[in-house]
């Protein structure tokens, strides 16, 4: 079991500039997406990950730079308790790069710590699980499992599916992706 405690001091409040409701506008047009990423917390929570897919699930804590950091693998039906902080993101993926979900979201936020009547902090579980893939995503793993790389180009079959096939699973850029919808949903 590995632990996860990173104590800092929380940010200081700086008043901010009285800016014109002009420059508000240009600002939120130039400004990029917010990053997924940890952010200070004092409220440490305690979960319980529990693989319910049929593959490998590789947990990825997102760091304060919104860099993922593994903390390995979960074989299917066995779990793994961790301690860590409210603000602190979670991403899981199948040995072959494909998403999971846990508690049935891309992204999983703990929820505040529970405790037992005497004070012992409660493990709570979060299920990982696979998503419903479309058909071209599962036949596009299976695709992907069977044929070398480089005989991917060999394939009689439509150019764009040969480059989904050849676009192998990125966790950076669904990092990306992630944020960007993030700071959609949030302007919204």
């Amino acid at each position: 079991m590995r632990a996860l405690f990173i104590h800092s001091s929380p940010p200081t409040a700086v008043p901010a500039p009285k800016l014109k409701p002009a420059t508000f506008s240009a600002m939120a047009e130039q400004e990029a997406p917010a990053p997924l990423k940890s952010l200070n917390s004092d409220d440490p929570t305690y979960i319980s990950f529990i693989n319910k897919s049929n593959a490998n699930a590789e947990a990825w804590w997102l760091n304060f730079s919104g860099q993922p950091v593994s903390y390995g693998d979960i074989q299917p039906r066995k779990s793994l308790k961790m301690n860590t902080f409210l603000t602190h993101p979670w991403i899981f993926r199948a040995s072959d790069g494909a998403k999971l979900l846990a508690n049935l979201k891309e992204v999983y936020f703990p929820t505040p710590a529970q405790f037992e009547e005497y004070g012992c902090q409660r493990y709570q579980p979060v299920y990982v699980t696979a998503p419903v893939y479309s058909l071209q995503e599962n036949c596009t793993r299976l695709i992907r499992s069977m044929v070398r790389k480089e005989d991917i180009c060999k394939l009689e079959i439509p150019e764009g599916l040969r480059k989904d096939l050849s676009r192998e699973p990125d966790l950076l850029r669904d990092i990306q992706i992630l944020s960007a919808k993030r700071s959609i949903k949030d302007s919204n």
